[in-house]
């Protein structure tokens, strides 16, 4: 009876272990206490030249209306801005898809606020954001477009649109954890 006993208390004892390293794995639960800041450079705000440098007039010269002079400023233009809410973790900040002076596209992520977590995407989708447990789970029952892996839990941060990506649709922004299939927080993008 002692050696039976044994066998089980051992056997017990490896299933134990195996389900507690499957779980850590899974779900790395080290990361509820780890951050990553990220800065990256944010594109400016839209901004157009109003600037109409002109010449006096020479007081011999006849008056002519001069030409505004040519901005040297690059024109970012915001096509769609949006406020992140909380979802399965807290998140804040806000959101811009800013078209660039070459004519590239980028989603420029500012002041993100969120938990670390295991295999954090950042996907542009076209479902609605949703308040509370409702939308959770809604961001990849449509279209969504994988802008890459979250780079850092806090701070600035900007990706990369696909030159040949259609937006058309997209109406959210989702930071998706694609392990448990989740949003911790989203953001309505709201035309500009």
């Amino acid at each position: 009876m002692t050696r039976k006993r044994a066998i089980l208390w051992s056997s017990t004892g490896v299933v134990l272990v195996a389900v507690v390293v499957v779980a850590a794995a899974l779900f790395q639960p080290w990361r509820l206490f780890t951050n990553t800041t990220v800065d990256d450079a944010l594109p400016p705000g839209e901004t157009t030249s109003t600037s109409t440098a002109t010449a006096e007039p020479a007081a011999s010269a006849p008056t002519e209306t001069p030409a505004p002079a040519a901005s040297a400023d690059p024109v970012y233009t915001d096509l769609a801005r949006g406020s992140f809410i909380t979802h399965e973790h807290e998140t804040s900040g806000s959101v811009r898809l800013v078209q660039q002076p070459d004519g590239s596209r980028v989603l420029a992520i500012a002041g993100l606020d969120t938990s670390d977590g295991p295999d954090l995407r950042v996907w542009l989708s076209d479902q609605p954001v949703i308040e509370g447990v409702d939308g959770w789970h809604v961001f990849d029952d449509g279209r969504y477009l994988e802008l890459g892996a979250l780079k850092g839990n806090l701070g600035d941060q900007v990706y990369e649109i696909p030159a040949d990506a259609d937006l058309a649709g997209f109406q959210s922004v989702s930071i998706w954890c694609a392990r448990f299939a989740v949003s911790f927080g989203a953001a309505t993008l709201a035309p500009i």
